[in-house]
């Protein structure tokens, strides 16, 4: 993945031990506007991913000793997810901006092993990179990237990329209004039709994550062999069907929560070929 020598963001917050090292766009007019509008009369509605942080935190905010922040360290690895942070800014803002809204860029908090969320619980390692939509913020402990490599044999930049982009796109959904929607309607529902509506959300942020990918590309040409493959490799390997075969030798659908690996695949591949919001209504789609 081509990245080096492009802008950075500011919007970072180091949290990590020491504040140490370790780690315009074309494409057609997409219609915000219509799909929100479109989407309004159809969703159903069930649990969002701060649910599952604060039920995985024992149902509230933990009280713990919060590290103090620092300036974003100035390693490799930090300038590459402040680049891609940004280049998720400025795809964004240019998407809202054509449909007459303004984006508001999430910030991207680096962790070590734990850390406290606004409204979300506590933030483990062990639940991988996520969302907030209370305090919109993206928590990430770069631990994941290797433990990607080591036990699902996939990495590479451009699959990192991807899963920043894909939590970006849980904001995008936050600012849309979905992820409030979602979770403001989850007890309505059973567990099952709740774990059904939390697969549309995660494959509508993998499409998303898809679009990001197709605008950046096109105006910063930062994809080049074998990234895409390893990408759509990495969304294979952490699909619900396959992870629940490794770790469970069985595969259990009603309990899916982020889609099968053909899912995440087809979604994220068609937000990356077409670069169109639009294309990323999973919520209407008749098949996933």
């Amino acid at each position: 993945m081509r990245w080096q020598g492009d802008e950075q963001s500011n919007n970072v917050e180091d949290r990590r031990g020491g504040g140490g090292g370790g780690f315009g766009i074309g494409g057609g007019t997409v219609g915000i506007g219509s799909i929100v509008i479109a989407l309004l009369g159809s969703w159903f509605f069930g649990v969002s991913p701060s649910t599952i942080l604060s039920l995985l935190s024992g149902g509230s905010p933990a009280q713990v000793q919060q590290a103090p922040s620092h300036p974003p360290a100035n390693d490799q690895e930090t300038q590459f997810v402040r680049t891609v942070l940004r280049y998720t800014e400025t795809t964004w803002t240019q998407i809202f901006k054509a449909n007459g809204a303004s984006y508001q860029p999430p910030v991207l908090v680096l962790y070590d092993d734990h850390t406290k969320t606004e409204g979300c619980g506590m933030g483990e390692a062990a639940v991988g990179p996520f969302y907030c939509p209370a305090d919109r913020k993206v928590y990430i402990d770069l631990t994941f990237f290797r433990m990607m490599q080591q036990r699902f044999k996939v990495g590479g930049e451009f699959t990192q990329a991807y899963v920043i982009a894909h939590e970006v796109g849980h904001h995008v959904q936050n600012l849309l209004g979905i992820s409030g929607k979602v979770d403001g309607m989850r007890n309505r529902l059973s567990e099952t039709e709740a774990n059904a509506l939390s697969v549309r959300v995660e494959l509508q942020a993998d499409c998303f994550a898809g679009v990001w990918a197709y605008h950046t590309n096109e105006a910063k040409q930062i994809i080049e062999q074998g990234d895409v493959e390893s990408a759509l490799a990495a969304a294979s390997a952490i699909g619900d069907d396959a992870l629940q075969r490794q770790s469970r030798g069985e595969v259990v659908p009603d309990s899916f929560t982020h889609g099968t690996s053909a899912q995440r695949v087809r979604w994220f591949t068609k937000g990356l070929q077409t670069g169109s919001v639009e294309q990323c209504n999973t919520f209407e789609a008749r098949q996933l």
